[in-house]
């Protein structure tokens, strides 16, 4: 259903860095051209090629953003609360170059953008917050490019493990955040190949079991997958 921006999930909203510094008048004048809106699981959101209408923020839920060309399909990342997608195409008021779908059911705040733009160009709070938001968007990208072309199949799965791993607490158990097939295809691999790879990494610690990983041995993996920050970390 459709509904209004309810002052309820203004302090959500409010609380992303892309917001937090701007004036309390600005950021309600936003707010007010702004709705929210509740989606069931696998409804597509917006579609690759289209106009930037609005810039989305993710109140809960999960939403996959995918890309395909000549009959083949990847995904780019998967994007969780509170977070903003795609704010690039927003800004500069050009097509999407993503697609985007809720994997679960999601509540979306949708922000015009031609609203977000207007804003920007009278809040100076606002357009430095954009620009900081943009440069890290630059960097994982940069370090998405990087994990990709420096390593092998192998390594970057492992890598992978370990940021699961640290995200979900540093437990020895952890479920993957993406079925397997949608894991394979962010890796950039077959998901044949990405079989292949779990049953590399078991001389390394690796046990699967479905969805359920344990890590046996965390020394050893990471001595084998050997994480930089220049890569993995997705915060600096």
């Amino acid at each position: 259903m459709i509904a209004g921006m309810p002052d309820s999930d203004h302090p959500d909203i409010r609380g992303l860095h892309l917001f937090a510094q701007m004036s309390d008048e600005r950021f309600l004048a936003l707010m007010r051209g702004s709705y929210v809106q509740n989606f069931p699981p696998q409804v597509d959101l917006i579609t690759e090629g289209d106009p930037s209408d609005f810039l989305h923020v993710i109140l809960s839920g999960v939403v996959e953003l995918t890309s395909a060309w000549n009959g083949r399909e990847t995904t780019m990342a998967t994007v969780r609360p509170v977070s903003t997608f795609i704010l690039a195409a927003t800004i500069k008021d050009a097509p999407y170059l993503m697609s985007a779908k809720t994997l679960e059911r999601s509540r979306i705040a949708l922000i015009p953008s031609q609203d977000v733009r207007n804003v920007f160009d009278t809040d100076s709070e606002f357009a430095r917050a954009i620009v900081t938001e943009l440069a890290q968007c630059y960097r994982s990208v940069v370090k998405a490019q990087k994990d990709l072309k420096l390593r092998t199949s192998l390594e970057r799965l492992a890598n992978y493990l370990l940021r699961q791993q640290m995200l979900t607490g540093e437990g020895s158990q952890f479920a993957l955040q993406l079925e397997k097939r949608k894991l394979a295809s962010f890796l950039g691999m077959t998901p044949e190949n990405l079989s292949r790879a779990f049953k590399g990494l078991q001389p390394y610690g690796v046990a699967v079991n479905g969805n359920q990983i344990t890590v046996t041995d965390r020394d050893e993996l990471l001595q084998f997958a050997r994480p930089t920050p220049l890569i993995d970390d997705f915060s600096i």
